[in-house]
Protein backbone atom coordinates (compact mmCIF):
# COMPACT_ATOMS: atom_id res chain seq x y z
CA UNK A 1 0.00 0.00 0.00
CA UNK A 2 0.84 3.39 -0.74
CA UNK A 3 1.28 5.75 2.86
CA UNK A 4 0.86 9.10 2.43
CA UNK A 5 1.54 10.24 6.22
CA UNK A 6 4.76 10.16 7.87
CA UNK A 7 5.16 7.45 11.15
CA UNK A 8 6.81 10.30 13.35
CA UNK A 9 3.76 12.49 13.43
CA UNK A 10 0.55 10.72 13.03
CA UNK A 11 -1.66 13.29 11.21
CA UNK A 12 1.64 14.96 9.31
CA UNK A 13 0.54 16.16 5.54
CA UNK A 14 3.52 14.14 4.00
CA UNK A 15 2.54 13.02 0.74
CA UNK A 16 5.40 10.32 -0.53
CA UNK A 17 4.58 7.26 -1.83
CA UNK A 18 6.12 4.55 0.64
CA UNK A 19 5.67 1.62 -1.50
CA UNK A 20 8.47 1.55 -3.38
CA UNK A 21 12.11 3.10 -2.88
CA UNK A 22 12.87 5.76 -5.77
CA UNK A 23 15.55 9.04 -4.21
CA UNK A 24 16.20 9.66 -0.52
CA UNK A 25 14.35 12.50 1.26
CA UNK A 26 15.01 14.30 4.33
CA UNK A 27 13.31 12.12 7.24
CA UNK A 28 13.97 13.39 10.62
CA UNK A 29 14.62 11.45 13.94
CA UNK A 30 12.42 8.84 14.81
CA UNK A 31 10.24 8.36 17.52
CA UNK A 32 9.72 4.57 17.79
CA UNK A 33 13.34 3.83 19.52
CA UNK A 34 14.37 -0.19 20.11
CA UNK A 35 13.58 -1.84 22.48
CA UNK A 36 16.28 -3.97 24.83
CA UNK A 37 15.07 -7.44 25.73
CA UNK A 38 16.50 -10.41 24.56
CA UNK A 39 13.60 -12.61 23.06
CA UNK A 40 10.05 -12.26 22.58
CA UNK A 41 7.01 -14.81 23.59
CA UNK A 42 5.76 -17.38 21.09
CA UNK A 43 2.08 -16.45 20.02
CA UNK A 44 0.68 -19.10 22.24
CA UNK A 45 2.86 -17.83 24.78
CA UNK A 46 1.28 -14.34 24.54
CA UNK A 47 -1.89 -15.18 25.07
CA UNK A 48 -2.92 -14.11 28.49
CA UNK A 49 -4.37 -16.83 30.13
CA UNK A 50 -5.93 -15.76 33.23
CA UNK A 51 -6.25 -12.72 35.59
CA UNK A 52 -3.28 -11.99 37.68
CA UNK A 53 -2.67 -9.26 39.91
CA UNK A 54 -1.41 -5.58 38.66
CA UNK A 55 1.87 -4.24 39.74
CA UNK A 56 2.98 -0.84 40.13
CA UNK A 57 5.28 1.09 37.74
CA UNK A 58 7.11 4.42 38.75
CA UNK A 59 7.69 6.39 35.32
CA UNK A 60 8.60 9.91 35.13
CA UNK A 61 6.73 10.77 37.96
CA UNK A 62 3.57 8.96 37.51
CA UNK A 63 2.29 5.97 39.29
CA UNK A 64 0.41 2.88 36.95
CA UNK A 65 -0.68 0.16 37.78
CA UNK A 66 -0.71 -3.24 35.17
CA UNK A 67 -0.68 -6.99 34.74
CA UNK A 68 0.96 -8.25 32.31
CA UNK A 69 -1.38 -8.81 30.04
CA UNK A 70 -1.89 -4.97 29.61
CA UNK A 71 2.05 -4.45 29.07
CA UNK A 72 1.51 -7.02 26.62
CA UNK A 73 -1.34 -6.27 24.76
CA UNK A 74 0.45 -2.45 24.44
CA UNK A 75 3.37 -3.99 22.54
CA UNK A 76 0.90 -5.53 20.17
CA UNK A 77 -0.88 -2.76 19.21
CA UNK A 78 2.64 -0.61 18.80
CA UNK A 79 3.96 -2.97 16.75
CA UNK A 80 0.83 -2.12 14.00
CA UNK A 81 0.56 1.40 15.41
CA UNK A 82 -3.06 0.56 14.85
CA UNK A 83 -5.20 -2.54 15.53
CA UNK A 84 -9.22 -3.47 15.31
CA UNK A 85 -10.15 -4.19 18.53
CA UNK A 86 -12.23 -7.19 17.48
CA UNK A 87 -9.10 -8.89 16.34
CA UNK A 88 -6.95 -8.03 19.38
CA UNK A 89 -9.88 -10.14 20.96
CA UNK A 90 -9.80 -13.06 19.22
CA UNK A 91 -5.85 -13.03 18.75
CA UNK A 92 -4.13 -12.22 21.62
CA UNK A 93 -7.06 -12.23 24.19
CA UNK A 94 -7.75 -16.18 22.23
CA UNK A 95 -11.62 -14.94 22.30
CA UNK A 96 -11.96 -13.55 26.01
CA UNK A 97 -14.03 -10.49 25.80
CA UNK A 98 -14.38 -9.82 29.60
CA UNK A 99 -10.94 -9.99 29.92
CA UNK A 100 -10.69 -7.25 27.09
CA UNK A 101 -12.71 -5.48 28.33
CA UNK A 102 -11.23 -5.07 31.80
CA UNK A 103 -7.71 -4.65 30.69
CA UNK A 104 -8.80 -1.91 27.85
CA UNK A 105 -10.80 0.10 30.68
CA UNK A 106 -7.63 0.18 32.92
CA UNK A 107 -5.40 1.22 30.06
CA UNK A 108 -7.64 4.02 29.18
CA UNK A 109 -8.30 5.11 32.29
CA UNK A 110 -4.15 5.73 32.81
CA UNK A 111 -4.47 7.25 29.61
CA UNK A 112 -2.10 4.37 27.95
CA UNK A 113 -4.00 3.63 24.70
CA UNK A 114 -7.02 5.13 22.52
CA UNK A 115 -9.86 3.55 21.28
CA UNK A 116 -11.15 5.29 18.49
CA UNK A 117 -14.18 4.72 15.38
CA UNK A 118 -12.68 5.27 12.20
CA UNK A 119 -14.78 5.74 8.99
CA UNK A 120 -14.36 2.96 6.23
CA UNK A 121 -15.33 3.13 2.83
CA UNK A 122 -16.29 -0.49 2.41
CA UNK A 123 -17.45 -1.56 5.69
CA UNK A 124 -18.56 1.77 7.28
CA UNK A 125 -16.42 2.02 10.02
CA UNK A 126 -14.25 0.22 12.81
CA UNK A 127 -13.36 0.11 16.15
CA UNK A 128 -9.73 0.79 16.56
CA UNK A 129 -6.83 1.11 18.89
CA UNK A 130 -3.70 2.67 19.42
CA UNK A 131 -1.08 3.65 21.51
CA UNK A 132 -0.86 7.45 22.73
CA UNK A 133 2.42 9.21 23.50
CA UNK A 134 2.30 8.37 27.21
CA UNK A 135 1.94 4.44 26.66
CA UNK A 136 4.69 4.81 24.18
CA UNK A 137 6.84 6.27 26.46
CA UNK A 138 5.54 3.93 29.00
CA UNK A 139 6.77 1.17 26.97
CA UNK A 140 9.97 2.35 25.91
CA UNK A 141 11.13 3.65 29.92
CA UNK A 142 10.31 -0.58 31.14
CA UNK A 143 11.54 -1.50 27.89
CA UNK A 144 8.27 -3.92 27.52
CA UNK A 145 8.87 -5.00 23.69
CA UNK A 146 11.29 -7.57 22.26
CA UNK A 147 15.35 -5.90 21.22
CA UNK A 148 15.03 -4.48 17.88
CA UNK A 149 10.93 -3.81 17.88
CA UNK A 150 10.25 -0.79 16.83
CA UNK A 151 6.59 0.30 18.08
CA UNK A 152 4.23 3.29 17.17
CA UNK A 153 1.69 5.15 18.32
CA UNK A 154 -1.49 7.48 17.14
CA UNK A 155 -3.46 7.54 14.48
CA UNK A 156 -2.67 7.91 10.28
CA UNK A 157 -5.10 8.64 7.96
CA UNK A 158 -8.50 6.84 7.84
CA UNK A 159 -7.17 4.68 5.23
CA UNK A 160 -3.88 3.98 6.29
CA UNK A 161 -5.12 3.09 10.27
CA UNK A 162 -7.35 0.42 8.56
CA UNK A 163 -4.82 -0.91 6.30
CA UNK A 164 -2.13 -0.67 9.31
CA UNK A 165 -5.47 -2.68 11.31
CA UNK A 166 -5.58 -5.48 8.54
CA UNK A 167 -1.76 -6.18 9.13
CA UNK A 168 -2.12 -7.54 12.62
CA UNK A 169 -4.83 -10.60 10.49
CA UNK A 170 -1.67 -10.96 7.94
CA UNK A 171 0.57 -11.01 10.42
CA UNK A 172 -1.00 -14.43 12.52
CA UNK A 173 -1.70 -16.09 8.88
CA UNK A 174 2.36 -16.17 8.94
CA UNK A 175 3.65 -16.33 12.16
CA UNK A 176 1.52 -18.94 12.73
CA UNK A 177 3.04 -21.24 10.24
CA UNK A 178 6.79 -20.13 10.81
CA UNK A 179 5.90 -21.17 14.83
CA UNK A 180 4.80 -24.76 14.03
CA UNK A 181 7.96 -25.26 11.97
CA UNK A 182 9.76 -24.09 14.84
CA UNK A 183 10.37 -20.56 14.24
CA UNK A 184 11.20 -18.59 17.46
CA UNK A 185 11.66 -14.61 18.14
CA UNK A 186 9.70 -13.32 15.29
CA UNK A 187 10.20 -9.47 15.35
CA UNK A 188 7.71 -7.20 13.39
CA UNK A 189 8.94 -4.78 10.63
CA UNK A 190 6.72 -2.36 8.73
CA UNK A 191 7.84 -0.27 5.60
CA UNK A 192 7.67 2.81 7.78
CA UNK A 193 11.37 1.08 9.26
CA UNK A 194 12.81 -0.21 5.82
CA UNK A 195 12.04 3.15 3.71
CA UNK A 196 13.87 4.74 6.74
CA UNK A 197 17.01 1.91 7.10
CA UNK A 198 17.08 2.39 3.25
CA UNK A 199 16.91 6.49 2.86
CA UNK A 200 19.59 6.38 5.44
CA UNK A 201 21.69 4.47 3.09
CA UNK A 202 20.99 5.82 0.11
CA UNK A 203 21.69 9.49 1.28
CA UNK A 204 25.00 8.25 2.13
CA UNK A 205 26.11 7.63 -1.71
CA UNK A 206 25.45 11.28 -2.06
CA UNK A 207 25.32 11.73 -6.03
CA UNK A 208 25.81 8.06 -6.75
CA UNK A 209 22.37 7.36 -4.93
CA UNK A 210 20.95 7.00 -8.46
CA UNK A 211 23.40 4.86 -9.69
CA UNK A 212 21.82 1.23 -10.46
CA UNK A 213 25.01 -0.49 -9.20
CA UNK A 214 25.10 1.86 -6.12
CA UNK A 215 21.25 1.10 -5.76
CA UNK A 216 21.29 -2.43 -5.87
CA UNK A 217 23.73 -2.69 -3.73
CA UNK A 218 21.88 -0.79 -1.19
CA UNK A 219 18.54 -3.16 -1.65
CA UNK A 220 21.07 -6.31 -1.58
CA UNK A 221 21.91 -5.14 1.94
CA UNK A 222 18.43 -4.84 3.22
CA UNK A 223 17.31 -8.36 1.55
CA UNK A 224 15.15 -6.59 -0.91
CA UNK A 225 15.30 -6.53 -5.07
CA UNK A 226 15.53 -3.39 -7.73
CA UNK A 227 12.47 -3.46 -9.73
CA UNK A 228 12.47 -1.12 -13.01
CA UNK A 229 15.02 1.11 -11.03
CA UNK A 230 13.05 1.14 -7.60
CA UNK A 231 13.27 -1.05 -4.65
CA UNK A 232 9.95 -2.03 -3.91
CA UNK A 233 9.01 -2.40 -0.13
CA UNK A 234 6.70 -5.53 1.43
CA UNK A 235 3.57 -3.73 3.88
CA UNK A 236 5.32 -5.83 6.57
CA UNK A 237 8.73 -8.25 7.49
CA UNK A 238 8.65 -10.66 9.79
CA UNK A 239 12.09 -11.69 10.75
CA UNK A 240 12.63 -14.49 12.94
CA UNK A 241 15.12 -17.55 13.95
CA UNK A 242 14.94 -21.07 12.67
CA UNK A 243 15.23 -23.77 14.83
CA UNK A 244 18.50 -24.18 13.75
CA UNK A 245 19.23 -20.62 15.18
CA UNK A 246 19.25 -19.07 11.76
CA UNK A 247 18.07 -15.75 10.67
CA UNK A 248 14.94 -15.90 8.26
CA UNK A 249 12.56 -13.66 7.40
CA UNK A 250 9.35 -13.34 5.26
CA UNK A 251 8.21 -10.10 3.29
CA UNK A 252 3.88 -10.18 3.18
CA UNK A 253 2.06 -7.32 1.23
CA UNK A 254 -1.77 -6.66 1.66
CA UNK A 255 -2.87 -6.11 -1.80
CA UNK A 256 -6.59 -4.60 -2.24
CA UNK A 257 -8.68 -3.93 -5.68
CA UNK A 258 -6.98 -0.40 -5.12
CA UNK A 259 -3.90 -1.50 -6.67
CA UNK A 260 -2.23 0.07 -9.45
CA UNK A 261 -1.24 -2.66 -12.47
CA UNK A 262 1.89 -1.44 -11.92
CA UNK A 263 2.58 -1.81 -8.44
CA UNK A 264 1.40 -5.23 -7.91
CA UNK A 265 3.30 -6.39 -10.67
CA UNK A 266 6.62 -5.05 -8.91
CA UNK A 267 5.33 -6.52 -5.90
CA UNK A 268 5.22 -10.00 -7.57
CA UNK A 269 8.69 -9.37 -8.95
CA UNK A 270 9.98 -8.68 -5.61
CA UNK A 271 9.38 -11.66 -4.38
CA UNK A 272 6.57 -11.08 -2.12
CA UNK A 273 4.53 -13.29 -0.79
CA UNK A 274 0.85 -11.85 -1.64
CA UNK A 275 -2.04 -11.35 0.53
CA UNK A 276 -5.87 -10.02 -0.33
CA UNK A 277 -9.19 -10.12 1.55
CA UNK A 278 -11.46 -12.92 0.16
CA UNK A 279 -13.81 -11.06 -2.55
CA UNK A 280 -10.50 -9.00 -4.14
CA UNK A 281 -8.63 -12.36 -4.64
CA UNK A 282 -9.97 -13.78 -7.96
CA UNK A 283 -10.08 -10.10 -9.37
CA UNK A 284 -6.38 -9.54 -8.59
CA UNK A 285 -5.54 -13.28 -9.80
CA UNK A 286 -7.04 -11.86 -13.35
CA UNK A 287 -5.25 -9.09 -13.50
CA UNK A 288 -2.09 -11.66 -12.87
CA UNK A 289 -2.53 -13.74 -15.53
CA UNK A 290 -3.18 -10.86 -18.02
CA UNK A 291 0.27 -10.00 -17.64
CA UNK A 292 1.14 -13.80 -17.81
CA UNK A 293 2.87 -13.56 -14.19
CA UNK A 294 2.80 -16.80 -11.99
CA UNK A 295 2.21 -16.03 -8.23
CA UNK A 296 0.02 -16.83 -5.66
CA UNK A 297 -2.63 -14.73 -4.26
CA UNK A 298 -3.30 -16.18 -0.86
CA UNK A 299 -6.66 -15.05 0.79
CA UNK A 300 -6.90 -13.06 4.12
Amino acid sequence: MSRTSDPREPHAGDTTDRSDIDTPRSSGDSRSPERNLAAGPSLQQRRPRSIEPREIHEIRGRTYRLRDSEVQAMVEVGKFRALAQEDLIEFFYAGAKDHFRADFENLARQGLVELKSIPHEAQGSRMLLTLTKQGHRFLTQTEAAQKGQVLYHGFAKPREAHHDADLYRLYHKAAEKIERDCGRNLRVVLDYEMKKRIYHDLAKLGKDRNSPAHKGAVAERHALKMVRGKIPLPDVRIEYETRDGEKARIDLELATGHYRLRNLVAKVLAGFSIFAHGDEVSKLRKVLDQRELTAEILSL
